[in-house]
């Protein structure tokens, strides 16, 4: 619930500064701040909770703990390439895969009763699939229609000058 609740407000946000500041909504670029922002705080559970991260992994994948940590930058390291027009496309074609890639993980957390945060057995089980998996397209979409989709989610400036923040007006 807490990502949802972090797109959503920091996308606001950012669209309702954006609109102040230039006139202009900017809804790509609050899209993919939102989505970053997001993998950032993903990417902090990471460090927080290795046991638990570790343990979502199924047994025939090998380096657990090096999976968790990688698996963190990568989160961080596509996250911030949303921000950059450059890059934007590619992490996001990246990160639509990574989220199809860490789905049975998820899956695999959720039947098998894993709790992230206290690296034990005492999860939500297979009911939180019912949250998890709806979800996952919610992020696939997300990232689908402010990185991808090629049609600007952005409004045209009002004509005043706009400043400008990793290629974006603001």
């Amino acid at each position: 619930m807490e990502l949802l609740f972090i797109l959503i407000v920091v996308s606001s946000i950012s669209a309702v500064i954006s609109r102040i500041k230039s006139g202009n909504w900017n809804l790509k670029f609050a899209g993919n701040l939102a989505m970053f922002l997001m993998l950032c705080f993903t990417a902090l559970g990471h460090i927080l909770f290795v046991r638990g991260m570790s343990m979502m992994i199924p047994p025939f994948i090998p380096f657990k703990i090096a999976m968790v940590y990688i698996t963190g930058l990568v989160e961080i390291i596509l996250g911030l390439a949303l921000l950059f027009p450059s890059f934007r496309r590619l992490a996001g074609m990246s990160l639509i895969v990574f989220f199809i890639l860490i789905l049975p993980a998820n899956i695999y957390q959720a039947l098998h009763h894993i709790d992230l945060q206290k690296g034990d057995f005492s999860g939500k089980g297979p009911e939180y699939l019912w949250f998890r998996i709806p979800l996952q397209f919610f992020l696939i979409s997300w990232v689908w229609y402010f990185s991808i989709h090629e049609r600007s989610v952005s409004t045209k400036p009002t004509g005043k000058m706009s400043r400008r923040f990793f290629g974006y007006n603001l």
